[in-house]
């Protein structure tokens, strides 16, 4: 079972050999663990051309993780404080009250879009063995990345008609770079925003219905009609939309499984694939490799199905110990269905 079969299989549920392996190291961990680090990912049977990648240097990072403060191509201003960790927006296009949005240029295609969100960890392989994933797709993030995000929150809020353009530019803007993605053989795309706080949702579920869901459900639609998987990566805690999710078509859903309650994922064990998030929080950097195995196999036991379910993944940043990144592959390795 190659690859692209063996992903294929996991996330519809048709018996895989084993869980596919997605890499997500950040070139922060790469950075900071070196030859170390490359010597266990190197002997990972990885399922989505991690391998056929190109290392990135520091100076060609894309602004989100080039240390220091940077301009992205939407005329955002990045603070990087770790090289090759995400940084946060400081500094905005478009103005809080809006004056200057009438002069606001989205970016061109064919002018470093979408060639700049093409960073390794979101993008795959396109060999045939492999199964290709491309995308990085944001909207709710990009919206906020544009307009700030108490601007952007005191908006929604308020209902004011200016937010409904931005929304409704930036859907039009998304759907044509969707256009470039659906050009090239792949198998499925990834979309990607944080919706939950540590406890809840960051809006209201009702808010999110009339507001978001029909942007996504536009964007889902086209890559559906097209014949690949939707992707959809979502930190917080989601429970509430869940459900949503499901209906507007998502195949393979990355969540922090930890902070929403392993128990509370059950019930959609069988109903989505999930690409795991392995405990960043209280997990992977602070306990023991034993006890980084035992947390993957209850996780993998509960939200996985004998059909498949599962992408094995874990988020890797610098302070993870290269003893618990070796159990983590160990474990994702030895677990069977």
């Amino acid at each position: 079972m190659n690859s692209r079969e063996r992903v294929t299989r996991a996330i519809h549920f048709q018996k895989p050999d084993r869980p596919p392996i997605s890499h997500a190291i950040l070139p922060s961990a790469q950075y900071r663990h070196g030859e170390a680090l490359k010597a266990i990912t190197d002997a990972v049977p990885e399922d989505f051309g991690w391998s056929l990648l190109p290392d990135l240097p520091p100076d060609k990072l894309p602004p989100v993780y080039k240390l220091g403060k940077n301009r992205d191509e939407f005329g955002t201003v990045w603070h990087v404080s770790e090289q090759g960790r995400c940084g946060i927006p400081i500094e905005f296009p478009i103005a809080e009250n809006w004056e200057n949005y009438q002069d606001f240029r989205w970016p061109v295609f064919g002018a470093g879009v979408p060639e700049f969100r093409l960073y390794s960890g979101h993008m795959a392989g396109t060999g045939e063995n492999y199964y290709a994933r491309g995308g990085w797709i944001t909207f709710f993030e990009q919206m906020q990345q544009l307009h700030g995000f108490n601007a952007t929150m005191m908006d929604l809020a308020e209902d004011r008609k200016e937010i409904y353009r931005l929304r409704d530019d930036l859907l039009q803007f998304n759907m044509d770079w969707l256009d470039r993605w659906l050009a090239n053989p792949y198998q499925g795309l990834h979309f990607a925003d944080d919706w939950g706080s540590q406890s809840s949702m960051l809006i209201s579920p009702a808010k999110w219905r009339s507001f978001f869901k029909p942007a996504y459900a536009a964007m889902f639609s086209k890559v559906k009609a097209a014949g690949l998987d939707v992707w959809f990566h979502s930190d917080g805690n989601i429970l509430r939309i869940l459900p949503d999710l499901l209906e507007l078509g998502v195949d393979v859903l990355n969540c922090q499984t930890s902070v929403i309650g392993i128990e509370k994922l059950k019930p959609y064990a069988g109903k989505v694939c999930f690409r795991t998030d392995i405990d960043r929080q209280h997990v992977l950097p602070y306990v023991s490799p034993s006890e980084v195995k035992r947390h993957i196999h209850n996780l993998f036991e509960t939200i996985g199905t004998p059909e498949g379910g599962i992408v094995a993944c874990g988020e890797v940043i610098e302070d993870v110990p290269l003893e618990n990144i070796a159990a983590m592959y160990e474990a994702f390795l030895e677990f069977r269905y």
